[in-house]
């Protein structure tokens, strides 16, 4: 990593970056709950309405690796104004939308949102000094987590200010990311250093069609069940296209993804943290909320809460995570990294634990949703710096992309096997989750998080808190000039 370029430098970088994910945050963040609008503008059914954010996490699992890569290849800035413009157009189309397929055209243009932070991490840690790079990349998981929550918490106050046109707020949004487009061409420095080799596009055809044939049955395997055909076919489909690719990714000496460092076992262990966090952090976002809104006089639990109480009691846990990840980089400078994220997967265990012995309080139930908020918020904050610093210095983003989408299969897997879960633990002959579903939730996410913890606890002793030694970039790498 190269030396600190000095205080304005750092704010050029840091400054805007944090902008971008405010953004990037909030975009994503107001997705859902204009979901019931997108319904009514479009005269659309609830299934065709949720490919509205459905389309856009697909879009994001294909486009995160190919632009990691990129990046490493042919520099973060560069691609970090290419993924912007795409988003920027995306968010333009969508707002002008004549007809569903052009709406979900705009959103799957939107996918490449999820591969600004590891081009912003990439970018980071070439330019800054380590310390700066941990707290910047801090300051960067912190601003989309704020920007998430403000997403979700503001768009519906904007889409009233609007006159309740849904039209003129999708065009707020449009705006926010061609101002960022814009921005991105002022003073941010362009990255140094570049990957060897060429980028892998057969690879990454191989790896799309994998994630596709996984996502989409994943998505849709509750509508067409879990024991049929189509469902155990696309599973099967997705496994043998998963296990094609990474024979072909370890036949390469320059794959889309350097397998056998994820597979290391100093690595290993925080990449797979990196699917739990996703599984019982995006999996389990509505079990809180569908428990809060449940009548205790119908169902034996719950505490039968009005929307705008569910949201205030919701955004508990994203405030939490928020303060979590600003707090990282502070906190693992007094006890290292790796302590840290022992910490954090240990509030996770803890809060869901916790969760068993005191839901029938909303006050301890709310406590207890805190614990994993910070939880989340450290993980957040630790899993990324910790997976960089272990890496190539010309893999940077490509590494951090992997962890993203990692994060993004944890949490499709998560959310079907909750949703199975609360499918099929219900009260009597209805179709209403018993509270058995919800407390065998909570145990899996407990016990997820333990296991997480014990695999980081196996790793040969490094000291906690220790940068992972520099790897030096392959031969043939290129340094080059400041941008």
């Amino acid at each position: 990593m190269s030396a600190d370029p000095g205080p304005p430098k750092v704010r050029a970088v840091v400054g805007l970056l944090v902008a971008f994910e405010l953004v990037s945050g909030f975009l994503q963040g107001a997705a859902v709950p204009l979901v019931p609008e997108i319904q009514d503008w479009q005269g659309i059914s609830t299934g065709q309405a949720q490919w509205f954010t459905s389309v856009q996490y697909l879009a994001a699992a294909i486009s995160v690796p190919a632009f990691g890569r990129l990046g490493d290849l042919h520099g973060h800035r560069r691609m970090l104004r290419v993924s912007l413009g795409i988003v920027a157009a995306g968010t333009v189309l969508v707002a002008c939308a004549p007809n569903l397929g052009v709406l979900l055209l705009g959103r799957a243009l939107m996918g490449p949102l999820a591969a600004l932070l590891p081009l912003e991490i990439g970018l980071v840690r070439d330019r800054l000094s380590v310390d700066g790079g941990r707290r910047a990349v801090g300051m960067l998981v912190g601003a989309l987590t704020l920007g998430t929550v403000l997403g979700h918490g503001l768009v519906g106050p904007l889409l009233t200010l609007l006159g309740g046109d849904l039209r003129p707020t999708l065009i707020v949004l449009a705006v926010s990311a061609v101002g960022c487009l814009v921005l991105s061409f002022t003073a941010i420095p362009e990255s140094r250093t570049r990957g060897r080799g060429r980028m892998d596009w057969s690879g990454a055809a191989l790896l799309a069609l994998a994630l596709v044939a996984l996502l989409g049955t994943v998505s849709r395997g509750a509508a067409w069940g879990w024991a049929s055909a189509p469902t155990l076919g696309g599973l099967l489909l997705s496994a043998v296209l998963f296990t094609a690719w990474t024979k072909v990714q370890l036949a390469r000496p320059h794959a889309l993804v350097d397998v056998r460092a994820v597979a290391r076992r100093d690595s290993a262990p925080y990449y797979a943290s990196g699917f739990v966090l996703g599984a019982v952090m995006l999996g389990g976002q509505s079990v809180a909320v569908s428990f809060m809104a449940a009548d205790p006089a119908e169902t034996g639990y719950g505490f039968d809460l009005a929307a705008w109480q569910i949201s205030l009691y919701g955004v508990i846990p994203n405030i939490m995570a928020f303060a979590g990840s600003a707090l990282c980089a502070r906190l693992a400078t007094r006890i290292g990294y790796r302590k840290l994220l022992l910490i954090a997967f240990g509030l996770l265990t803890v809060g869901y634990v916790s969760l068993l012995g005191v839901h029938s309080g909303l006050a301890p139930f709310a406590v207890a949703n805190a614990l994993v908020g910070v939880g989340c918020g450290l993980a957040l904050g630790g899993l990324p710096t910790v997976i960089v610093e272990g890496s190539a210095a010309d893999r940077t983003a490509s590494a951090t992309a992997v962890y993203n989408n990692l994060k993004t299969l944890g949490g499709s897997v998560g959310g079907a096997v909750f949703a199975v879960a609360l499918g099929s633990l219900v009260i009597g002959a209805t179709d209403t989750p018993s509270l058995t579903a919800y407390l065998t939730i909570w145990t899996g996410g407990g016990a997820a998080c333990a296991l997480a913890i014990l695999a980081q606890l196996g790793l040969s002793g490094r000291k906690s808190g220790t940068r992972a030694p520099a790897v030096p970039a392959p031969a043939g790498s290129v340094s080059e000039g400041p941008g």
